[in-house]
């Protein structure tokens, strides 16, 4: 397929303006061909979002939302006031799940409406009849405790055990059981809240935010930028704000702000390196909110208020990556937004290359290079297990229609992303690369994109031989990794990769072994956690027996680290054999103790995968364990990991 002929059907697909066509750039790759060719009805396909009830004839624009959060009850009583745009429809849709519904009123007089029929995973629509005239709609509604979003933390699991504690988890499509409303990423609106909380508390939002409590317990929210409810966010607890820089600070428990604190010292720095490489930041300010440990993931970019897990606290900020990820996605995925989930890896693999930059410039290429190493090594492994087990999850591209979208956060969209965008930087430089990126974001800022709508833009960047070295759709719509993907290098694992092989050269039965198996203090005292992880995982993937691990723990004391991430490497490795730590009643205490207070998803699914793939005795301890730590988990993890318990009945 010829270029003009490629870009022709791009522009009646997405019916968006083409500029900078001087390159004449030809892209010639059947799964282009396949999709596009002779088919201008696919517009629409690749547009609908089939993960909602709303459509585009009746969309929303402003939220004004007024709530009661109860705590004893642990609901939210709230109505949500929507106005509307322009409407080409009689009716309007929303989306609901698992909400009671107690009234709905169309400028103030009762409405028409009615629940649509229930669907398992998207909920049930509220279909309202919508009058020519009519431009505000208001809901009254009450969460319920099926509310997939919703987690209420009780006093005694906090840190200061004085208050209870809420947060939400929008993504993907769980806004819907919080707050009836259009759950797509293609919708963006902007809102304000009132929210009534217990006396004592603070209560912030994905908005502008206070700094100290309320004698009453009433918090007013703006949000004036546009955002798609994914991004929709509360929290509430008892907590304290610090201030880190100008535009920049840390909420948490007063326990443990301090220390958060310090490990964010350097985000103002990562705020002005970001704004360098790609334009402005456009949320006013960037906070971040430490959550209980049973936060499923490692944080959430909600604008203005960024949702982090504690276990990044570790006391050396070698775990700040976390950070520029969740501040890279103040561009790619805030500001620029895949327009359905189909295009995940538009937000993903945009920001953890713009997470690496950030890296980079604050902390030195060196330390970006392990992280970049990391992801490669995350990539290989999860590929290996899903081309055996679902080859077309491992596209770009998905097609996740009847799916729930969650199923596509994977290293996929994140780490095969991220090396095909660096890929491009190689190919055009990284000042051609820097320009596109920076004009792409401001082009395009508090809109949404499709991959196609990428790949329009991209071949305006490429000349012919670019595009073909690269092989962009290859990388897109293929399956698996291209044989031209990047392979990073790292200089300071390469000491570390030194040091397994010393390790694993030894006998663990010769007396002499464990010194001879020893880097020196004077080596490792430098060591980051990300060596510390290469370490761990080098040992598992050259083979290591018990004995080697028990080398290792008595050399390193890895089954005694407070560092989670270190903990959950170390764990996931030895669980799979017979050996029970240095110290076998720490190791088991410790392990029980990691899962049932820490519900990071990183964490915890690898360590239950290797008690399950291990004898008898870790299979049933796994599920005695699981039985205890169930209920203090996130729906979503519940979900993941009562389908791996499942698989390996």
């Amino acid at each position: 397929m010829n270029r003009n002929l490629f870009l022709n059907l791009l522009l009646v697909i997405t019916s968006v303006a083409f500029t900078n066509c001087q390159n004449h750039t030809e892209v010639n790759a059947e799964p282009a061909e396949t999709i596009f060719y002779g088919d201008t009805s696919i517009r629409e396909e690749l547009f609908q979002d089939p993960h909602s009830f709303s459509t585009e004839a009746s969309v929303v624009k402003h939220l004004d939302w007024d709530a009661e959060v109860d705590f004893q009850d642990e609901v939210i009583r709230a109505t949500a006031t929507w106005t509307l745009e322009e409407s080409h429809s009689d009716t309007i849709i929303f989306d609901t799940k698992n909400l009671n519904i107690v009234g709905v009123t169309l400028d103030g007089k009762p409405a028409e409406w009615s629940l649509g029929q229930n669907d398992e995973l998207l909920g049930t629509p509220l279909i309202v009849a919508l009058p020519f005239e009519a431009q505000k709609v208001t809901i009254s509604y009450q969460t319920t405790d099926k509310a997939e979003a919703l987690q209420w933390y009780p006093a005694e699991l906090t840190q200061g055990k004085r208050m209870p504690f809420l947060f939400t988890q929008s993504q993907a499509i769980l806004a819907r059981t919080w707050v009836p409303c259009q759950d797509r990423p293609g919708v963006r609106f902007t809102y304000n809240a009132q929210v009534n909380v217990p006396k004592g508390m603070l209560a912030l939002m994905s908005a502008s935010n206070p700094t100290q409590k309320s004698e009453d317990g009433v918090y007013e929210f703006s949000m004036p930028q546009p955002i798609p409810s994914y991004l929709l966010a509360l929290g509430a607890g008892d907590l304290a704000f610090i201030e880190l820089g100008e535009r920049s600070g840390v909420y948490a428990e007063p326990e443990m702000v301090r220390n958060a604190a310090f490990e964010f010292s350097q985000t103002e720095a990562m705020i002005s390196r970001a704004e360098y490489l790609y334009g402005p930041y456009y949320w006013g300010r960037y906070d971040m909110l430490v959550l209980p440990p049973s936060f499923p993931f490692g944080g959430m970019e909600n604008p203005r208020l960024t949702f982090l897990t504690p276990t990044v606290i570790v006391g050396d900020m070698s775990l700040t990556s976390l950070i520029a990820h969740e501040l890279a996605h103040s561009w790619s995925g805030n500001l620029v937004t895949n327009a359905t989930w189909n295009d995940f890896w538009l937000n993903e693999g945009f920001t953890v290359y713009f997470e690496m930059r950030i890296m980079d410039a604050v902390y030195g290429p060196d330390f970006a290079d392990m992280l970049e190493a990391l992801s490669y090594d995350d990539l290989q492994r999860e590929l290996a297990v899903m081309l055996k087990e679902d080859p077309d999850a491992t596209r770009l591209k998905q097609d996740l229609k009847g799916r729930n979208p969650d199923d596509a956060v994977t290293a996929i969209a994140y780490d095969k992303g991220f090396h095909f965008l660096k890929l491009c930087e190689q190919t055009v430089g990284r000042e051609r690369w820097d320009a596109f990126l920076k004009g792409y974001f401001d082009e395009y800022r508090f809109k949404t994109r499709i991959t196609e709508e990428f790949l329009q833009e991209l071949a305006g960047l490429m000349t012919q031989e670019e595009w073909n070295s690269v092989g962009v759709e290859e990388w897109v719509y293929g399956k698996g990794l291209p044989v031209n993907c990047p392979f990073p290098a790292s200089n300071r694992f390469s000491i570390v990769d030194e040091a397994v092989k010393m390790l694993l050269g030894v006998s663990p039965d010769d007396p002499s072994a464990k010194s001879m198996a020893y880097l020196g203090q004077e080596v490792t005292i430098r060591w980051s956690t990300h060596e510390w992880l290469r370490y761990i995982r080098g040992l598992e993937a050259g083979g290591a027996i018990e004995g080697h691990y028990r080398l290792a723990d008595a050399n390193y004391g890895f089954t005694g680290s407070p560092n989670p991430e270190i903990v959950a490497a170390w764990y996931t490795a030895i669980l799979k054999t017979g050996f029970e730590g240095y110290d076998p009643e720490l190791y088991e205490e410790k392990v029980e103790s990691f899962l049932t207070t820490v519900g990071r998803r990183k964490f915890i699914v690898p360590m239950y995968t290797s008690m399950l793939e291990g004898d008898e005795k870790r299979q049933a301890w796994a599920k005695e364990i699981y039985t205890k730590a169930r209920a203090s988990y996130h729906p979503l993890s519940q979900q993941t990991l009562d389908q791996l318990f499942t698989e390996h009945e």
